[in-house]
């Protein structure tokens, strides 16, 4: 029975053994199999290219899905290898690759460090392309992000490292690849940036170039210099910490300045619609994760919301300087502006600055940050308070006022009195503004606004939310987005400016979500609102906005500037729109002192906007806007005539008590969730956020 017993355990302990090693044959099998499938795929891959390295053109489409512009960076010229510092080289691989010499176009450890760190982390912070792996995506794949791709990667990546030595990879790349204001390579990159020869660069100086790779326009010491300097110093510290440079050579060189030229040279390769496509980039890389690299040398089809009629218009009316106020000898008052279709959200044309239209260049409609002064006002204010009851014939009183000591002002210090909410918001009055979101509860102003779009802070959460008062202000496509609110029955739509993005060749890889449009309000209110608006531009603020036989609604904003008396403004607004047309303007110094504020009245920026919608919609069908409740529009008649300036009161008037609203006691507005905020806290900049 034993030996039976052992007999059979014998048995099976055999047909284990011949079962593993079955197995392990097998994978050695598939293994030389694979390797031997590997080798030949490597081999047929055709890695010429390399030596004539010509970044293949993405092209953009227009809304019509016409054929735009192509970005075709010019062909970059080469320096050889021993043209290279070796500083620049150790900067870049300590930065993009430090085992760069070390792996055969693959590093595995560095792809096993990645992965570590981004589960550790829970997203993705950290990438294992090789320098190698980045030569073969840029010159010759298209940047659709798949395994497909990630493989055809790797093989390219082997052959390269099979044809060539890392000192023609190391060359080749840094003579191919985009280091921003439009530089392709390494020379013209030292030419842009120093004005010298690349085998002149100092240390800092490659640090600096080596650094902006990853973001060259984010990080461009022209337009970003305390970013360029913070990246420039990472590259030093990788550099140290690496071995190539000591303690005292680290120390010394973060301490040293950026060494760039004074002013930025001009560039020959101006590229059209240069503001635009700065856009379609940066909606590129944050919606769609593409990388600034990847959509220039991609070969992309980028599919966008684009008039050029309106683009070319507007970029005309940017450089017609009569139309803008006169600006100091050593800083032009600059200006952002941006038009957007209501109906979809598209954006069609945008302008990010005056004077040199620089490509990557800092675009002020889309990355400006500004308070937004009175436009606020029909976001915050007037939209919750017609929602909760209230009519454009309900009454508020426009008289002192301390909320537990802020006490906000009208722009001429006087008051009137009684008023209708639709006199307050025509001619701005600030008061009345303040009071009634006060009466409502802040955070009755607060939700609106994120509603609308504006993002907001908890330092936002003040009275002087009523006058536009931000911690971080707002760009111009953001409250082009946020009136396109009351423009399209209630209903806001994302503004953006690519529909679709596809590779060369493949399937399409981005595409805008036309489902993600969010109710705000109902549209009885957008369209109150907007006939109030209609009053702006009628009988208020904003009648130099005013488009013939073309309805438009409308609000003008101003910041004012401190020191000034009242008379200098920070920033000058106009937000307004037709049926079919959002256009946000905004004015100003990029950096405003005493010797450098806007002195005239707040009229400047309706007259620009003014300007900029007539020759938009030129040719386009005129439209109406949707009938809303009747609005008595017409103010009292006190006899004296109105002024002209923003939110300075037409006439003084005695205070009085406080009428009650005209509505029914049991529709009086409730007090809103939050009234332990109402009077606590100075609006922020509230005294100079007069309009």
């Amino acid at each position: 029975m034993r030996s039976e017993m052992h007999y059979q355990k014998a048995k099976k302990r055999g047909l284990w053994k011949k079962l593993v090693l079955l197995v392990m044959i097998a994978c050695v099998f598939f293994a030389v199999v694979g390797v031997i499938a590997f080798k030949f795929m490597v081999a047929r891959q055709d890695v010429s290219l390399l030596e004539e390295p010509l970044p293949a053109s993405t092209i953009i489409y227009d809304q019509n899905n016409e054929e735009a512009l192509r970005i075709s960076p010019k062909k970059a010229e080469a320096v050889s290898h021993d043209s290279l510092p070796e500083q620049l080289i150790e900067a870049v691989v300590a930065v993009e690759d430090k085992r760069f010499f070390e792996h055969k176009g693959t590093d595995l450890q560095g792809i096993a460090r990645a992965m570590m760190t981004n589960l550790t982390n829970g997203k993705t912070v950290q990438g294992a392309s090789t320098i190698t792996q980045q030569l073969a995506k840029n010159v010759f794949l298209s940047q659709e992000r798949t395994w497909t791709r990630k493989w055809k990667e790797l093989l390219l990546a082997e052959k390269i490292e099979k044809n060539y030595d890392k000192q023609q990879i190391i060359t080749f790349y840094l003579n191919q690849i985009y280091f921003g204001e439009g530089a392709w390579g390494i020379k013209k990159a030292s030419e842009v940036y120093f004005g010298i020869p690349v085998n002149e660069l100092s240390l800092t100086q490659s640090a600096l170039l080596a650094g902006m790779i990853k973001a060259p326009s984010a990080l461009s010491p022209y337009s970003h210099p305390e970013e360029a300097k913070a990246r420039r110093n990472v590259v030093l510290k990788l550099m140290k910490d690496q071995g190539k440079i000591d303690q005292s050579t680290y120390e010394a060189s973060v301490k040293e300045p950026l060494h760039i030229q004074s002013s930025k040279p001009s560039s020959s390769d101006a590229i059209k619609y240069p503001y635009f496509i700065d856009q379609v980039i940066r909606e590129a890389s944050e919606k769609y994760g593409l990388t600034e690299n990847e959509v220039l040398h991609g070969g992309f089809r980028i599919y966008t919301t684009l008039d050029r009629k309106m683009q070319e218009a507007a970029e005309q009316v940017y450089s017609e300087d009569s139309l803008f106020p006169s600006s100091s000898s050593d800083q032009l008052i600059q200006s952002g502006a941006v038009l957007v279709d209501p109906r979809d959200g598209g954006i069609r044309a945008l302008i990010g600055g005056r004077g040199e239209q620089p490509f990557r260049g800092f675009n002020r409609a889309v990355q400006l940050k500004r308070q937004p002064g009175s436009t606020m006002k029909p976001i915050s204010v007037y939209t919750p308070a017609l929602e909760r009851g209230y009519t454009p014939d309900s009454t508020l009183m426009d008289e002192p006022v301390n909320f537990g000591g802020y006490q906000p002002k009208n722009a001429g210090g006087s008051y009137l009195g009684e008023v209708s909410i639709y006199e307050a918001l025509i001619h701005s009055y600030n008061v009345p503004a303040v009071s009634l979101l006060n009466e409502m509860g802040i955070d009755a102003g607060m939700e609106a606004a994120k509603r609308f779009g504006i993002e907001l802070t908890d330092s936002d959460r003040t009275l002087g939310l009523a006058l536009g008062g931000l911690q971080e202000g707002v760009s111009p496509l953001a409250m082009a987005e946020a009136f396109g609110v009351f423009a399209n029955d209630g209903t806001r739509i994302p503004a953006h400016a690519i529909t679709r993005i596809e590779p060369a060749e493949g399937e399409t890889t981005a595409q805008f979500d036309s489902n993600g449009s969010v109710k705000v309000t109902e549209p009885a209110v957008a369209r109150t609102m907007t006939a109030m608006l209609e009053g702006v531009v009628k009988e208020g603020t904003g009648d130099a906005a005013a488009l013939g036989d073309r309805q438009v609604a409308g609000k003008t904003g101003t910041t004012e500037m401190p020191g000034t008396g009242g008379q200098g403004m920070k920033d000058n607004w106009f937000v307004g729109y037709t049926p079919q047309l959002v256009g946000a303007v905004w004015l100003g110094y990029d950096h405003t002192d005493a010797s450098h504020y806007l002195t005239t009245t707040s009229k400047a920026a309706a007259a620009v906007f003014q300007k900029l919608m007539s020759e938009a919609l030129e040719g386009e069908p005129v439209m109406a806007f949707a009938k809303a409740p009747g609005i008595s529009k017409k103010p009292k008649d006190t006899g004296k005539k109105q002024e002209e300036k923003e939110d300075k009161p037409k006439h003084d008037k005695p205070g009085r008590e406080k009428p009650k609203h005209d509505k029914p006691e049991k529709d009086k507005p409730k007090k809103g969730p939050s009234d332990e905020h109402k009077g606590k806290g100075k609006g922020r900049e509230g005294k100079n956020d007069e309009d």
